[in-house]
């Protein structure tokens, strides 16, 4: 593939997220990166991706133009795109089921951030069992002169209630086991009772019964159709008066308006939220100015150590792809075959596991 025309061409809307990427794939010499911009207009970056074969895609559903985002109207463009690959772990703005139907495969940076996303939602777990944003508008507001109006909570020896225990789940469950002594449960039906043991957690076969016995209930699943308002009026009843949610998952996992309606009633205490509907929310969200809340806006993964750790990873798989071979971490396995069928008569040679 030495040959200008025989290079792997991919391209990436406006910027990557992290610099790492350009520098691992430049070391790439059968790799062609192209920019797209937007300073043509779409229809003119769009004539850009048709003749592609990877196609490097934002993450995030409210960064990326809807035109740009993966599904049949856009693939039925894109005659020449064999590969996708997400910014992140997730991967809303692909619909991967049509990325099969295309013969296209998707690929995401699950692991990479998810050291940086398991310490924000620890230390959300913490400022919200001590109270810090209670504490911190009253203290601008000049009404902080009693201190025991702000009693805390140890996060030592809570129970802590994981909803999903892959990469996040599993890195948050091995922090509170070593530094506080939580019990943690999780609940995941993909996942069984022996590997979740070996992920530091017990296996709770309910979301509902999970609510029930958790201090703390931290979200870390993926934003499908069935995980879309799990988090509802209904499972916020189940939770524990006086408990605590946390989520660094994605939005649309939480009913918002259901989250308010618990917290203004009081039976939930207080919610760390790095997610939301809408990205980010209107400035008058009532959540934004709930005393009891802590907001952040999908930063839990945005650091220079995990943006340089998935970029790596999204560079080094369109560079196996290129040189052959099938890359790790693929949402829709099931295409394989069909994408060696193509990737042979686009490229004249095979590809492998």
């Amino acid at each position: 593939m030495s040959a200008a025309s025989d290079r792997f061409r991919l391209a990436y809307l406006i910027r990557v997220p992290h610099p790492t990427f350009l520098e691992t794939a430049a070391k790439d010499p059968a790799l062609e990166v192209v920019r797209m911009t937007l300073d043509d207009g779409e229809e003119a970056a769009l004539r850009i991706l048709e003749t592609c074969q990877g196609y490097y895609v934002k993450a995030s559903r409210d960064e990326l133009p809807k035109t740009f985002h993966i599904n049949d109207a856009l693939l039925a463009r894109l005659p020449n795109l064999l590969m996708a690959a997400s910014q992140g772990a997730g991967y809303d703005t692909i619909d991967p089921g049509a990325c099969t139907r295309a013969g296209v495969l998707l690929v995401n940076q699950a692991g990479g951030n998810a050291e940086a996303v398991a310490e924000h939602a620890v230390g959300m777990m913490l400022a919200l069992l001590k109270r810090f944003p209670e504490c911190h508008a009253a203290m601008r507001e000049g009404r902080a002169h009693k201190r025991e109006e702000f009693m805390g909570r140890n996060l030592y020896g809570k129970t802590v209630g994981l909803v999903g225990i892959g990469n996040v789940g599993t890195r948050t469950a091995a922090i509170l086991n070593a530094a506080f002594h939580c019990r943690v449960l999780a609940y995941d039906p993909y996942v069984d009772a022996a590997t979740v043991a070996d992920r530091g957690a017990e296996k709770i076969d309910s979301l509902r019964e999970l609510c029930a016995q958790s201090d703390i209930v931290s979200l870390h699943c993926p934003l499908t159709p069935e995980s879309r308002a799990m988090m509802a009026a209904d499972s916020f009843a189940a939770m524990k008066p006086g408990s605590v949610l946390v989520t660094t998952a994605r939005g649309s996992i939480h009913d918002e308006g259901a989250l308010l309606a618990a917290l203004q009633k009081g039976h939930i205490a207080a919610a760390g939220l790095d997610v939301w509907e809408q990205e980010p929310p209107p400035k008058d969200h009532p959540l934004l100015s709930h005393p009891a809340v802590i907001c952040t806006q999908h930063t839990a993964g945005v650091t220079h150590e995990s943006r340089a750790m998935i970029t790596r990873i999204a560079a080094e798989a369109f560079s196996a792809f290129a040189a052959g071979r099938f890359p790790p971490r693929i949402i829709n396995p099931e295409v394989k075959a069909r994408v060696a069928e193509r990737y042979k008569a686009a490229l004249g040679r095979p590809i492998t596991d």
